[in-house]
């Protein structure tokens, strides 16, 4: 793994940026390469807590297929630190606008910036079930596109949480001939007739009764256990953590949100630009789906925007002058 160049609080911090990246995952990393090539004063403000960073591998990246998350983001780092690009390990507290962007950190400098690029992402709220925390990223799963070949053909629970669950059940049975729905705290009558008729040509088997705990033995989940003690065996769980957006910045600065039923995500054009002038964002802060190669792409694409903004802005500018 290479080495983090990462800024320290020493760094100075002073002047005003071209762009402030708040958020150093994918999408921000992947925004910052952009600035930084196109000869931005750019700074990266990173918490530090990418919402991968209990799996051990990123999957379905091409020519990154099982590259860990932690050797992935110390190689961005490495990557924006050639062009002059700054990152601060920091959380943004709190923004506000006058001429330019002023961002707060929680290390109580402020930072400035003519534009910013939000990529706060969010974070995953499991379902309150003993065991689920502790392996979740290992057995305890949530997508089959990012973990269902390592885990192929293995024995699956299916946590539901909501009458959604159905759906994700259906996609894990292309992974595995073994599924079993386990309905926990949705009703029997919650599902629909298409529902049943689907999961029964799926093969899944439905299970009623509320999950009180997952059978751990020898660092490895062997079942599910039902509040009336009975145990069925199972060697990985997909589960369906509720998203909570990382909203804080975005309400702060007025911008439009448009509620989902996967939370509240701010209204944006193709290129990411929100509704407020002079932010963007991408990745997981626009959205519960976005995997790692598309969080990438997004902040390519919003960085891009930025660079043409501002350079009209500029070039606007001189010509009122």
């Amino acid at each position: 793994m290479t080495q983090n160049k990462d800024v320290t609080r020493n760094k100075d911090l002073t002047g005003t940026y071209d762009v402030v990246v708040v958020g150093g995952g994918a999408a921000g990393l992947s925004a910052a390469l952009v600035l930084g090539r196109s000869r931005l004063r750019t700074l990266v403000v990173d918490a530090g807590e990418p919402r991968n960073a209990p799996s051990a591998h990123m999957q379905g990246y091409l020519t990154r297929d099982g590259m860990s998350p932690a050797e992935f983001l110390a190689l961005g780092r490495d990557e924006i630190a050639r062009y002059g690009v700054e990152l601060v390990r920091d959380r943004a507290v709190d923004v506000s606008r006058d001429e330019d962007f002023a961002v707060r950190l929680a290390g109580g400098e402020t930072v400035h910036a003519r534009r910013l690029i939000v990529t706060t992402g969010l974070r995953d709220e499991l379902p309150a079930v003993p065991g689920v925390a502790e392996r979740f990223g290992r057995d305890v799963l949530h997508c089959p596109f990012c973990h269902g070949w390592e885990v192929r053909d293995e024995r699956f629970g299916v946590l539901a949480t909501s009458p959604l669950s159905v759906h994700q059940a259906l996609m894990v049975s292309g992974w595995s001939d073994d599924v079993t729905l386990f309905l926990h705290t949705v009703a029997e009558e919650e599902l629909s007739d298409d529902d049943l008729r689907r999961l029964a040509a799926a093969g899944v088997k439905v299970v009623p009764g509320e999950v009180a705990a997952l059978r751990v033995e020898d660092d490895r989940l062997t079942g599910v256990r039902l509040a009336d003690g009975t145990v069925h065996d199972r060697t990985v769980v997909f589960v369906a953590p509720k998203p909570v957006p990382q909203t804080g910045l975005m309400e702060r600065l007025g911008a439009q949100l448009q509620e989902t039923p996967f939370g509240s995500y701010p209204v944006v054009d193709p290129t990411g630009r929100t509704s407020v002038p002079g932010v963007w964002t991408a990745g997981n802060a626009l959205g519960f789906a976005e995997q790692v190669v598309h969080a990438a792409s997004g902040g390519y694409r919003a960085a891009a925007a930025v660079v043409g903004d501002l350079i009209m802005s500029d070039l606007d500018a001189a010509v009122a002058g």
